[in-house]
């Protein structure tokens, strides 16, 4: 193939390789993953817990700007740092674990910069009421998995929700203000089979 014909055929070929590109699949590492929130105590003091368990995943496209995602949280494993507050938050005036075992976020990753979504639109549901809730991405990184060999992708997003707007409304007659504040550490790694570029400046 001669030059010009190369310099014509190139373009396309980058073209044809662009708009194949394939978004890639990151599974949650729930060991790195924990969902955690602050809510009043009458006024007097800020009660802090996480959730030890969860799971799901994050498909980015970094190129088109676009991605989903999805994070599955285990409501049972809400943890206070006290025994006595984590048995009385599986009870049905609170998370009322035995009837929704499970919490849900599902969004679409948004306002992309250099490749990187600041936000995610998407939904919460809570004691089975869904209702939108929009997450800031304060941080977000990918980098090389030093023991996978594949591309770890990492994030903090906060967001802040009404609770009795879920049917939350435990202590909103003793003067608890509903308002939590919500933050989301995850990272998460690429499947096996996906052919992520990895990239050490993002």
């Amino acid at each position: 193939m001669n030059k010009l014909a190369l310099c014509l055929v190139t373009p396309f070929a980058l073209a044809a390789g662009a708009a194949t590109a394939a978004p890639t699949t990151y599974e949650i590492d729930p060991s790195h993953t924990y969902p955690s929130f602050e809510a009043d105590h009458m006024g007097v003091s800020v009660w802090r817990g996480k959730f030890n368990k969860s799971k799901g995943s994050v498909v980015l496209d970094k190129q088109a700007g676009t991605g989903t995602v999805e994070i599955v949280i285990d409501t049972a494993s809400i943890d206070f740092g006290f025994d006595a507050m984590n048995e009385h938050a599986n009870k049905p005036d609170l998370f009322d674990t035995a009837k929704f075992p499970t919490a849900t976020y599902k969004g679409k990753l948004a306002e992309f910069r250099d490749g990187a979504p600041t936000r995610v639109v998407g939904e919460l549901t809570l004691l089975g009421v869904t209702k939108p809730l929009e997450l800031k991405i304060n941080t977000f990184k990918c980098i090389p998995h030093p023991m996978f060999k594949r591309e770890l992708c990492g994030a903090d997003a906060s967001a802040q929700f009404q609770r009795d707007q879920f049917g939350m409304d435990a202590g909103k007659d003793y003067g608890f203000d509903m308002s939590v504040n919500l933050r989301i550490q995850v990272e998460a790694v690429a499947k096996a089979d996906a052919k992520a570029e990895v990239k050490t400046g993002e």
